[in-house]
């Protein structure tokens, strides 16, 4: 394999573990502070996306040492407990959206989320271009996947910032819990697709999986 590549990859994998970390507690603790129910389960979701990191990083360290990319003891381990915690998140994040619908809670300001999803969806959009440019000089499925995964990270990004910039030009609190909902939804998807991986299907990191692995194309 591609000494260069790998390098890369384990590079990849270890910003985006210590990137998720910055980005939870910066998240939580501003989320906490304004009352903006959607910015603080971003934060709490970019924990959750901490442990599925720690497994591919382990992951690219294998194929460092043996080239191969079936998932040991400690990757099927570390994806159910992503999976799990996963659905307490959204289990949770679902409550507190209804809530805030049911007493009409209101932010005290959602400008953090502005700033912190605007500086995630850069950061996940060079993430996924080089994740893929490795995966492919690697033909790697696995990082190709993990970077299609990626995307679900700027997904739940864009679906902060429209909240956020939605509650600050309207001032309609509905607008913070159904970001709230969406990213519930969104982490139901990467629950499911966390469970799937474990049990040895290819996902496409939405909840859709399959027994035959598939290449994976990702579209910007």
């Amino acid at each position: 394999m591609n000494e260069k590549y790998l390098k890369l990859a384990s590079f990849l994998a270890l910003v985006t573990i210590f990137y998720n970390i910055a980005e939870g507690v910066v998240s939580v603790w501003f989320g906490a502070e304004d009352g903006a129910f959607s910015l603080f389960g971003f934060g709490l979701d970019s924990f959750v996306e901490v442990i599925s990191g720690v497994g591919v990083w382990h992951m690219v360290g294998r194929m460092k040492a043996s080239g191969g990319e079936g998932k040991d003891e400690f990757e099927k381990a570390a994806l159910k407990v992503t999976g799990g915690a996963f659905y307490v998140l959204a289990a949770g994040l679902t409550a507190t959206a209804a809530v805030g619908i049911y007493q009409g809670h209101r932010p005290a300001t959602t400008f953090w989320g502005i700033i912190i999803s605007s500086v995630s969806i850069a950061s996940m959009w060079l993430l996924i271009h080089y994740k893929v440019k490795a995966g492919r000089a690697l033909n790697s499925d696995a990082i190709l996947a993990d970077a299609a995964c990626t995307r679900t990270c700027l997904r739940l990004s864009v679906v902060l910032l429209l909240a956020s910039v939605g509650y600050e030009l309207t001032g309609i609190g509905y607008f913070d819990s159904a970001g709230t909902l969406l990213i519930a939804w969104l982490s139901v998807g990467e629950g499911k697709e966390a469970f799937g991986k474990a049990k040895g299907l290819a996902c496409s990191c939405g909840g859709k999986c399959h027994a035959e692995a598939k290449p994976v194309r990702i579209k910007f």
